[in-house]
Formats: structure tokens, sequence, C-alpha cells
């Protein structure tokens, strides 16, 4: 018998199945008396002590500045928060309900308001809330947490959900698979699981009376299915898989220090997107020739403090000293009414999506914007950066930016400060941007195509939304009309074109992007490999020939069946 996942960390696992204690408790929604009020606060107040003493021992096994270490320390921040604690406990007093169901109301609507964030990243964040949430209602009744310390054989570990502290304190050395009931690709533990090699299946509707602690399972994170005690020729057939796909990854690892270019000479960029310095101390590892997207709001989300102009100009200078000399591109703060950042209040607004984001955002609040733009011109003293602005639809917004940036350096030589020169560009994520595009390229050295939301306004689809994801994919004819708009018209200004989009981590679909004249992929670390090995087994006459005939298909499944049929 087999189940069926979301493949978040591709391999193949064999071990004992186990299941984690997660304290789902039934929770009581009778009132409770007026007296009984302070008793439920000072229950409250317990159950979060508990929980950051939990998290604090966590955080305490970790090294500063690692995946892990950041997320967990994002949890205690959010349980930190003063208001927080007081929120909940004025819902006890106010509806006279018991600490469980305030902490219930509460946390499902910090993480519903977090699933409407626009960068997935974020949004996954409300996975943690709600983990947080259950965690808290567990400490309430005084449950222990299973402890995995005596472990000594190969597990897999099934569960309904997982924090980021709870898989920091795992044996991984004895964990050789992840499965668990929620979670999607990018969510917090999707990240956690490809950083330390596990192979985990994601959103697997198994059953806690389908398996047993102990009995044999394996877990195929190739083809999505977790195998319930599998036959002998299930286990052979596995074992076969496994080898051919630990074959296949030492095959790439071979790729790390080769050129990007097609088997007649043609070459692409291929950069990586990331978020942390301890992302960009891994470009090694996969032989990246840079960054094409360094999100920057990163920074924000593990402090209730915006960092002055001091820190986050010794933030890119450590960059730089990581980068050597690599490609650097930085995008200004992409943040807005949508992103609950702990350091920023945005105003609650009907339509966030349409709102006060990207650069609208760093317009209204001015010295936000000028504070990053003058530590990085400072950095750049230091070392190339490329600077990009997010969610630019039109040409005045240009002239505002090029106006602020020469004031920065006003400032900065009134201040005595020296700063380089910075190469200019911006993320085309609308269709106004894309018809608006000519009038930009003569004040440009570079565009980057964001295709994650240029998908979302074109088909006026929330992308977050499951229920419309079949029907509006990330790739479709009018989204390819697009960025071939965007190409041409970049040509003809002789500007530099990338991608940073999902689609740029899609093997089958580079070779296309490739043909249709992009210059630069920017990518997850996870997927640079693979992309790079998709690209130097084609031709770059080929990969014109491909994107001629699917710039001509008209329907949505027309074309990703050509494009399934190439790759097989």
């Amino acid at each position: 018998m087999s189940i069926k996942g979301i493949v978040v960390s591709s391999g193949v696992a064999f071990g004992q199945a186990l299941h984690l204690n997660l304290h789902h408790e039934k929770i009581d929604y009778r009132r409770v008396s007026p007296a009984q009020i302070p008793n439920e606060q000072r229950k409250l107040e317990q159950a979060f002590n508990k929980q950051k003493c939990h998290l604090e021992e966590g955080l305490a096994k970790l090294e500063v500045g690692t995946e892990h270490y950041d997320l967990i320390e994002a949890d205690i921040l959010f349980l930190d928060d003063e208001s927080l604690l007081e929120l909940v406990a004025n819902e006890i007093s106010q509806l006279q309900i018991n600490a469980a169901v305030a902490i219930e109301r509460i946390f499902s609507d910090q993480a519903a308001e977090l699933e409407q964030l626009e960068d997935p990243y974020l949004a996954n964040r409300a996975q943690d809330v709600m983990c947080l949430g259950s965690r808290l209602i567990a400490r309430l009744s005084g449950a222990q947490h299973l402890d995995l310390s005596r472990l000594t054989e190969a597990t897999v570990i099934l569960a309904h959900d997982l924090t980021p502290a709870e898989f920091a304190m795992l044996p991984l050395q004895h964990i050789s698979g992840l499965v668990l009931n929620t979670g999607g690709l990018t969510s917090h533990t999707a990240i956690l699981a490809r950083s330390a090699g596990i192979p985990a299946l994601l959103s697997c509707r198994f059953e806690r009376s389908q398996i047993n602690d102990g009995d044999a399972v394996v877990l195929n994170a190739i083809d999505g299915e977790l195998h319930l005690k599998p036959t002998a020729e299930t286990v052979a057939r596995l074992t076969h898989l496994r080898q051919q796909d630990e074959a296949h990854k030492q095959q790439l690892l071979l790729l790390k220090d080769l050129p990007t270019t097609t088997l007649d000479g043609h070459s692409v960029g291929l950069l990586a997107n990331v978020g942390s310095l301890n992302e960009i101390s891994h470009l090694t590892d996969v032989g990246a020739e840079g960054i094409g997207l360094f999100r920057t709001e990163f920074m924000l989300m593990n402090t209730n403090t915006i960092p002055n102009e001091k820190i986050q100009y010794h933030f890119y200078c450590d960059a730089l000293h990581l980068m050597d000399g690599k490609t650097f591109t930085i995008r200004t703060l992409d943040v807005g009414a949508d992103k609950e950042l702990p350091c920023l209040n945005p105003a609650c607004e009907d339509n966030p999506a349409l709102g006060i984001r990207g650069i609208r955002y760093t317009f209204a609040h001015p010295e936000i914007l000028t504070t990053q733009l003058k530590a990085i011109l400072r950095a750049s003293n230091h070392g190339p950066i490329r600077l990009m602005f997010p969610m630019i639809n039109q040409v005045e917004e240009l002239d505002t930016l090029f106006e602020l940036i020469e004031q920065c350096k006003i400032r900065l030589n009134e201040e005595e400060k020296g700063y380089g020169e910075l190469s200019i560009g911006i993320v085309v994520e609308t269709p106004a941007a894309v018809i608006n595009l000519e009038s930009m390229l003569p004040m440009l050295d570079f565009i980057s195509i964001g295709t994650n939301d240029l998908t979302q306004y074109t088909m006026a689809a929330d992308r977050t939304n499951p229920q419309l994801t079949r029907d509006y994919p990330s790739l479709s004819p009018a989204i390819l009309t697009l960025i071939q708009m965007c190409i041409d018209s970049a040509k003809r200004y002789n500007v530099k074109v990338s991608l940073c989009g999902e689609l740029a981590s899609d093997p089958i679909v580079a070779p296309l992007l490739v043909g249709m004249g992009i210059d630069e992929l920017s990518v997850n670390l996870a997927s640079l490999l693979e992309v790079k090995s998709a690209i130097r087994v084609i031709s770059n006459t080929a990969c014109l020939e491909m994107a001629k005939h699917a710039r001509k298909i008209k329907r949505i499944e027309e074309l990703n069946l050509y494009l399934t049929g190439l790759s097989l």
C-alpha cells in the first residue's frame, strides 16, 4: 500500500516508522465563569514561558546564522511580543473562554493574515504560527515532548506538522526521512529538510491508524509515495531507485565548476535567489555565478526594529565579502500592507495585493528607502552591486528613484562617507511594466522578470490559492507572450534580461527561456545544478526551435504537454 504526497526534498529513505507526539489536544469550548478567568490567564502566561524555554534550549544547540537558528529565533520573537500575550489574555476575559480556546482563536487569526502575503516564504509563516498555537495548547495540559535521544536505527518520522524548533532538535543522524500531513514546497520545514538533505514528503494524507510505530516503511521522495509494509519486490525496486538517485546527484556535482553553456557554446548566466548570509555561503556548493535576487526584506523577519544605516551597511559588506567579486543583485525592501513584519505597522487594506506594496510602500516611507539606499551606496564602494526595485510600473517612478539616489549621494558627501556606483534595474512584475518598458529601458542597466507576480497580475488569480493553481499555472501562452515582449524590448536597448521567478528553477522550462533570449536565470539553490544540466545537454539551435514552436501554442494544456514530451 502506498500514499501520495508532495516531494519537497528528493531521495529514497528506508526505516522504521515513528509518530511524533504532536499533542493535538481536545479543546473544551464551554465558557468559563468570571472567577476562573485569572487562573486561565496565569495558565496562558506559564504556557508561553514554557514554550519559550523549550525553543531557547533548541537555539542553544545551533550555530548562529543558520536557517535553523533564524527560524527558531523568529518563533521566540513572536512569543516575546507582549502585545500578542495581552491580545490572548484579553480574549479570555472579554469572551469568558479558557486559555486553549483563546490561543486557538488568536493564532488562527494571525495565521490567516499571514496566508494572504504575496511572498510565499513569508506566507508560509502561517504554518509555523499554527504549529506554535498547538504547542501552547499542549503546554496548558502539561504534555511532554517525545524524547528522541535514544533512537539508534534509521527512522522515518511521521507527523501532522513540525515546527522549525522541533526539526532542529531531531537527531538527524538517525532520521532517514520525514513525512507530514501538512506543508508545501515553500514551507519552512521543506526548506530545512532540503538543507539537511533528508528525503521529505509533505501534504501526505496518512492516518495514524494506518501505521504503527516500528512498522517498516519506504519513503519514495522522487515519485511522491510513502510505502507501508513494503513487499520484498518493492524494497528491491526502490533500493535500485535510490542507487540511481544518489548516482545522479553525484553526477550533477561534477557540473559545479563547469560553465553554463549549450552544446553549441551559447552561454547563459546562472545565478541564485537567496535571503540570508548563510545561503550566500552555500553558493560555491553548487557553483552559482552570483546572486540574481537578494531579498532584503528577510532582514526584517527576526527583528522588532528596522536596521539602521550602519547595520545594513555592514550586512551588505559581509555579503560582498562572501561573494568574492561575483554578481550581487540586491532588491530593495519588497514589503507592504500584506507583509506582517515585526518592525512595520502597515495599515489594514481591503485588497493588499493591489495596495501599498513594493516600491509604493517605500515611497510612502521615504526614510526607510533612503536609509537602505545610503547603506547600499556605501557598500558599493567595496564591490560591484546591482540594485533593482520591485513593482515598478511606470517611468515617473524611476524618475523619483534616481532623484532619491542623487540626494543620498549628496548626503553621503556631506557626511564624508564614501560610496560607489550602482547598476540599476527593475523587477518586471505587472502587465503595465511590460507595456511601459520602452520608456524605462534608456534609464536601466538590466531588468529581471518576476514571473510569480507577473502571472498573478496577468491572470487576476491569487497564486497562493490552491483552487486556482491548476487553472492558472505559472506557465501559460499569455505569460510567454509577456516574457517575449520584455526580451524583445530589452534587446533593442542592449539591456541585459534576467528571470528570477519560479519558472527559472524548472529544468524543463529553462531551455525554452534560453531559446526566447533570456541572458540570465536566477534560481533557488536546490535546483541550480538540475537547471545547469538541462542547459548543457541541448543546443541553442534546439532551444530556439523550442521557443518558436511554444510561442505558437494557444492552450495551457497543450503547452505543458509539449514541454513534458521534450523532457522525456
